[in-house]
C-alpha cells in the first residue's frame, strides 16, 4: 500500500491479524509493516499511521543513514560527536598556554581546549576523553554490580579492539572498547553485566544466558541497539 501524507510518501504492506490493535513494524532493511485487528477499516489504519508519521519518518532515517554507513567526521566548531547516547556539538579554543589539551562538557556543548588547533590534536583529544569518561563509567557500573556476583574482576582494561565492545578471559580480566562512551547508560550496563556473568560461565551456554537474562530482562533488546547503531559511534 503507498500512501502520502505532509509531502511525504511511504510504502507499506498491511497485514491482518487475530490482534487487538494497530501495530507498525520496520524491519532492518526499511520495509514497513502494518499489522492490523480483522475488521479494522483502512480508514482507521491510516489514522493510526499518520499519528506515527514522525516516528516512522525519523526509523526511516536512521535506516538510510545506517545502510549509507559512518558519515567521515570533521574537526571543526558544530561537528557531533556522542557522549551517553546523546549528541554534543564541539566547541574548539586554541591555548598554547595550557599545559595539556583537553574537553569539558559545557550544557550540550563539548569544549575542546588545544596547544594548537589541528585535526590530529582534535582528535586525540576526544579519544582520550573517550578513554576516560569509559573507565570512570565502566567501573561505576562494576561496582554497582559487584554485590551480585562471588568473583571480582582481577583487572579492567579500556583498549581500542574494533571487533568486540567487551571481553572477560579466564584470568578475570575484563576488557572493554573505549568507544563504550558514547552509548546510553543502559547500554553500557549491559555490555559491563554481560562481561561479568563471564567471570562465572565463560562460554555462551545455557546457563550464561541464564544468569544475564535475570540480571537484564531485556538484554536482546540492548543487543539490538549496539547491532543497529554501533555504526555512529565514531570519531
Amino acid at each position: 500500500m503507498i500512501y502520502t501524507f505532509s509531502g511525504e510518501t511511504i510504502s507499506f504492506d498491511l497485514v491482518y491479524k487475530k490482534r487487538k490493535s494497530v501495530s507498525i513494524h520496520i524491519d532492518p532493511y526499511g520495509r514497513i509493516e502494518v499489522q492490523a485487528p480483522k475488521g479494522t477499516t483502512e480508514e482507521e489504519v491510516l489514522q493510526v499511521v499518520e499519528q506515527r508519521w514522525d516516528l516512522i519518518q525519523n526509523k526511516m532515517k536512521e535506516m538510510k543513514d545506517r545502510m549509507e554507513g559512518p558519515q567521515e567526521k570533521v574537526y571543526e566548531h558544530g561537528e557531533v560527536f556522542l557522549y551517553l547516547g546523546k549528541p554534543y556539538a564541539i566547541i574548539i579554543s586554541e591555548d598554547n598556554e595550557i599545559k595539556k589539551d583537553c574537553i569539558k562538557i559545557e550544557g550540550d556543548k563539548l569544549h575542546l581546549y588545544v596547544r594548537v588547533q589541528n585535526e590530529d590534536r582534535i582528535k586525540q583529544a576526544l579519544k582520550r576523553f573517550y578513554y576516560q569518561k569509559c573507565k570512570a563509567l565502566v567501573e561505576q557500573r562494576i561496582g554497582a554490580h559487584q554485590r551480585s556476583f562471588k568473583t571480582k574482576p582481577r583487572s579492567i582494561t579500556i583498549s581500542d579492539n574494533q571487533g568486540t565492545w567487551g571481553t572477560c578471559d579466564s584470568k578475570l580480566q575484563l576488557t572493554f572498547n573505549w568507544k563504550l562512551a558514547m552509548a546510553p547508560s543502559e547500554i553500557i550496563d549491559y555490555v559491563v553485566v554481560h562481561e561479568m556473568c563471564h567471570m562465572v560461565h565463560l562460554n555462551h551456554d545455557r546457563s550464561f544466558w541464564r544468569l544475564l537474562g535475570s540480571m537484564i530482562q531485556d538484554y536482546e533488546q540492548r543487543q539490538n541497539w549496539l547491532a543497529l547503531s554501533s555504526w555512529k559511534m565514531v570519531v
